[in-house]
């Protein structure tokens, strides 16, 4: 375990939505905050307790509640954000259906339900409708009944498999 100095500033490397960033931070400091600083407010700070999932991320393939996450334990990290999402203009198959579902309200939630949405179908690309409750579960969302979240994540397991390469 790496000891630090007090107010020291350290070096890390991230790479971040496919670019490659360098940036410096001292030790205590959480992943949500580098994240915003380096532009990427669709991080969300909910809580700072891992309660809500509005910072959720990908990082290293897995779903991570960047609040709970140190910046120095994120050095050399591979990280995707809601703003890494859509390419070339044309929103991610998640995305268009949380907008074709209307599955959002204030909307706070929604970045980090979307990259939630994301693992899930990651790692189940059919989930039952049981199961994506289960997978969301560690989001909260304060303003819908989350049945427009859930049909939104339906519909983007869907569009996500007609996207699939047929097998042959």
């Amino acid at each position: 375990m790496k000891v630090f100095e007090k107010d020291q500033k350290v070096k890390i490397h991230l790479k971040i939505n496919g670019q490659d960033y360098e940036t410096e931070t001292e030790p205590r400091r959480l992943l949500v905050h580098v994240l915003r600083e380096l532009g990427f407010t669709g991080v969300h700070i909910g809580c700072d307790t891992s309660n809500c999932g509005a910072c959720t991320i990908i990082m290293n393939g897995r779903s991570v509640k960047s609040c709970t996450v140190l910046a120095v334990e994120a050095d050399g990290s591979e990280i995707l954000t809601v703003e890494g999402l859509a390419k070339d203009g044309k929103l991610h198959p998640i995305q268009e259906a949380f907008w074709e579902k209307h599955a959002l309200q204030c909307g706070y939630c929604t970045p980090g339900m979307i990259m939630e949405a994301y693992w899930l179908l990651k790692e189940n690309p059919n989930p039952t409708e049981e199961e994506i409750r289960e997978g969301i579960s560690g989001n909260l969302c304060r303003c819908t009944g989350y049945q427009n979240i859930v049909e939104a994540i339906k519909l983007a397991s869907q569009k996500l498999r007609m996207e699939l390469p047929k097998a042959h």
